[in-house]
């Protein structure tokens, strides 16, 4: 077994040994170029990005594990594709509804664990292009969207496969068959990283379908990182990020937690971190969910994210006709109007200065701090611990009023009636010396 080596410029990456259980296979050594660490600190900075969970699945509207799920057999689960024709999809629209909600980048399913492909490839032909009587390429479409408005594009892509038989036999002690199916990804990997201009991040998922399996990472991220360096690996299987990933994911879960129970024994890294979540409780499309999370749950989730260091990725699952369902576009909007008047808290900040309290969080960004009262106190004040940083002035967000604060040696002491304060989100600025 060769040594993995890491990498720990600028404390970029950690490792420990529980991770290094789940591989006893050769990892590449792992330099990041420039871009990529330019990348890394842009991906930082914008926070807040819409994931987009789509597919063939959507014409049952039962999530996109129906065909696991259903144990539906794959010649019956090819038949969706002959039903599959999103007239109604308009990229220019999706993007509009991304940015207007204050999101900055657009992460989506290229392929899931079904093994359709939503876009032109010739690796296979269970795609959208030659198996649907749409006949186009959405991605090609959102590609230019995103160009024109501004909008990061990211590209979600699914490590297992529920149809393919090269998938299955290898997933059987099958090596040739194994190989196949790599050949196979990066023949797909490859097409999307050079026909769709520039993507900000392939974000793999699916491994903890083979905890122990060789994925021939080495070969996949060196793949990536020759072809676009700036490009970012994300990887969300569940485990400590490994050499030649460049983000750190939490599914459910704001980073360090276990809510979801992906996270088990999973330590927060030095690299860029990413939580993702859902607006209703299932990825893809459902007309059963209507378990909806509230604007405020989600805005919570977006500033406690921001005040752990992370970014918020949250998903919609458009129906099949290719539209946003109305109910998500509307908590957008409402999203949107608060990112609007309150992201100066958010975008470009970082966190960690404080561990999140029971009232709330803080984010920081050059001399600012900003205190995210998001829940009373009993008191008429919040305490906040440990505080590093040395106050000049404190003030409401708007700068207009200025705030009474006391800093001693055990915290600072901020002087804020908390049962008159924004009912989503009461922020103050605190100025350091």
């Amino acid at each position: 077994m060769k040594k993995i080596a890491i990498i720990c410029l600028l404390g970029l990456l950690t490792f420990n040994s529980n991770a290094q259980k789940h591989y006893d296979f050769p990892m590449p050594d792992y330099t990041p170029t420039q871009g990529n660490l330019d990348a890394r600190k842009e991906f930082q900075d914008m926070k807040f990005g819409m994931f987009i969970h789509w597919g063939i699945y959507s014409v049952l509207a039962d999530g996109e594990w129906v065909m696991f799920q259903k144990k539906i057999k794959a010649d019956n689960y090819e038949r969706l594709a002959d039903f599959f024709n999103p007239q109604e999809f308009n990229a220019e629209e999706w993007v509009k509804i991304a940015k207007s909600a204050g999101m900055k980048y657009i992460t989506i399913t290229t392929r899931h664990h079904d093994s359709f492909s939503m876009f032109d490839t010739d690796a296979s032909d269970f795609n959208i292009v030659d198996a649907t009587p749409y006949g186009k390429d959405p991605l090609k479409e959102l590609a230019a969207a995103c160009k024109k408005e501004g909008i990061k594009l990211n590209f979600y892509y699914s490590l297992l496969d529920w149809k393919r038989d090269d998938y299955k036999d290898g997933k059987k002690g099958d090596a040739e068959a194994w190989d196949n199916y790599v050949d196979f990804m990066k023949a797909q990997l490859t097409e999307l990283l050079t026909n769709y201009g520039e993507i900000g991040m392939i974000w793999f998922d699916g491994h903890w379908d083979q905890k122990e399996a060789n994925w021939q990472y080495d070969e996949i991220y060196s793949l990536i990182h020759n072809l676009s360096p700036s490009t970012l690996i994300a990887n969300n299987h569940h485990i400590q990020p490994i050499a030649g990933e460049d983000i750190q994911t939490f599914e459910r879960d704001l980073p360090g937690e276990n809510h979801g129970g992906y996270s088990d024994g999973v330590h927060v890294s030095q690299l860029p971190l990413e939580s993702c979540s859902t607006l209703g409780s299932k990825w893809g499309y459902s007309i059963y969910d209507e378990k909806f999370k509230s604007t405020k749950q989600l805005i919570h989730f977006l500033v406690n994210a921001a005040g752990k260091n992370g970014n918020l990725l949250l998903n919609v699952g458009p129906m099949p006709n290719g539209k946003i369902q109305p109910e998500f576009v509307d908590t957008l909007k409402e999203m949107g109007e608060w990112t609007t008047k309150y992201g100066e808290s958010i975008y470009g900040t970082r966190g960690d200065v404080i561990a999140t309290q029971d009232w709330g969080t803080i984010t920081k960004k050059d001399k600012t701090l900003y205190v995210h009262i998001l829940n009373g106190t009993s008191e008429p004040y919040i305490f906040i611990p440990e505080l590093k940083e040395k106050i000049s002035s404190a003030t409401s967000f708007d700068g207009k009023t200025k705030i009474k604060f006391k800093q001693l040696n055990e915290g600072t002491f901020i002087y804020v009636d908390t049962n008159n304060i924004n009912d989503i989100d009461e922020i103050i600025k605190l100025n350091i010396k």
